[in-house]
């Protein structure tokens, strides 16, 4: 079995619901409401939830039963009577996260809060294969298994990859970065450790980790660009829902074209912000080999050469046109930008705003909020987490946990 993700539903059920399927739905109810608010009471969620305490009570025992949640009591310092009992997810149940990338391949372990527990980077001299990604992948996740409690189970792994990706059969169709076509990287890292895997997009992960988790908490309008090493990618969320498009690939932000510039982007493409905003053109004219997004926003809070200046605010405004482009289609109630465009947001916030303004019609500004992401380096870890947490959420009852002590 190698799942790569939940597809969203197409409108409302047409059909009718048993007993059993009332019970799930509730269950996944509860669930749903932690994920998205933290530690409950049980008087929240008999609120929340519209259902009475003794159903509630019911609920949370099953809950318990399955190991997916605790309870505890409340913090209190005053007041009469038995404290508050306070209902929050089990740090025993967690998922793997992997994020494949040019120089290196990171593997987190996630609870289903979404705290990441832990986490192991591995470098490598140059970019790997898929047979080779793999086999680093499992290392880690071997890695990290071995060193959890034997109480731990494990709900799967999600994978974060920057690149197309068919979500339903786990295939990463184009990555241009890592040079990968049509590869089965689900089914291959399934085989190699026995574990559900999901895979998807990484911007696209990032936006719906920043939805449910991060700043993007509250907003059902959201349009999301994140950049890295492997190039600029975006995701939009309409209604709550990510923007999938017909066959999925829908969000490629990084690839719409705002300059006549011939420069080409990492697909081949011309004249696109990702062809004109790179993180190694800043790293190259700073003549630094090597430094994440904390290390330049470091470099950068000091003088730089007129050369890095005038690059900067190349960027920055070709970065403003693309942003202001995606407003006047969508009209968010937010945009986040993440990764090294938050660098250039840290930079010269300003200069990014007031070019953004020029480039934007002026009624879908009403009440637009501009900000960086809040999940930082993170992101992606919590993002691919949020694969396999889905449906366990979905189907708690049924859903099948794995021991730490496995392959």
């Amino acid at each position: 079995m190698t799942p790569s993700g939940a597809k969203a539903s197409s409108g409302a059920s047409t059909v009718g619901s048993n007993r059993e399927q009332v019970r799930q739905h509730n269950l996944s109810a509860i669930l749903r409401l932690l994920r998205q608010f933290g530690t409950m009471s049980r008087s929240a969620l008999t609120q929340r939830t519209g259902l009475n305490r003794s159903t509630i009570s019911d609920l949370v025992t099953e809950l318990q039963e399955l190991g997916l949640i605790i309870e505890s009591e409340a913090n209190v310092t005053q007041g009469v009577g038995r404290p508050s009992l306070m209902v929050s997810f089990s740090d025993e149940v967690v998922v793997f996260a992997v994020n494949p990338d040019t120089d290196a391949t990171t593997v987190g372990v996630v609870t289903l809060s979404g705290k990441v527990i832990d986490k192991v980077r591995h470098t490598h001299p140059s970019v790997p294969s898929p047979n080779e990604s793999v086999e680093i992948a499992t290392k880690l996740i071997s890695e990290l298994r071995a060193k959890m409690p034997a109480t731990f189970r494990i709900a799967g792994i999600g994978v974060a990859i920057p690149g197309q990706i068919r979500v339903e059969d786990g295939v990463v169709r184009l990555a241009p970065h890592l040079n990968w076509v049509e590869v089965p990287f689900a089914r291959m890292l399934h085989q190699q450790t026995g574990l559900p895997v999901f895979i998807d997009n990484d911007a696209s992960l990032g936006s719906i980790a920043e939805r449910d988790l991060g700043a993007g908490r509250g907003f059902s309008e959201i349009v999301y660009l994140f950049g890295g090493s492997g190039g600029i990618g975006g995701g939009v969320i309409h209604g709550g829902i990510l923007l999938r498009g017909a066959a999925g690939y829908a969000g490629e932000l990084g690839h719409v074209r705002i300059s006549d510039s011939p420069r080409e982007d990492y697909s081949g493409l011309q004249g696109t912000l990702e062809s004109l905003v790179r993180r190694e053109d800043l790293l190259a004219a700073l003549k630094i080999e090597s430094a994440d997004d904390a290390e330049l926003e470091v470099v950068l809070s000091k003088p730089v050469s007129s050369k890095v200046q005038k690059l900067l605010e190349s960027q920055i405004d070709a970065l403003a046109v693309a942003v202001g482009n995606y407003v006047n289609i969508f009209n968010p109630e937010i945009v986040l930008i993440a990764g090294y465009l938050a660098v250039l947001h840290s930079y010269d916030r300003d200069r990014l705003l007031s070019r953004f303004r020029w480039s934007t019609l002026t009624a879908p500004q009403d009440r637009l909020l501009v900000k960086t992401a809040e999940l930082g380096p993170n992101l992606l870890m919590i993002g691919a987490a949020g694969l396999p947490i889905a449906p366990l959420l979905a189907e708690p009852a049924v859903t099948q946990l794995f021991p730490a002590r496995g392959k």
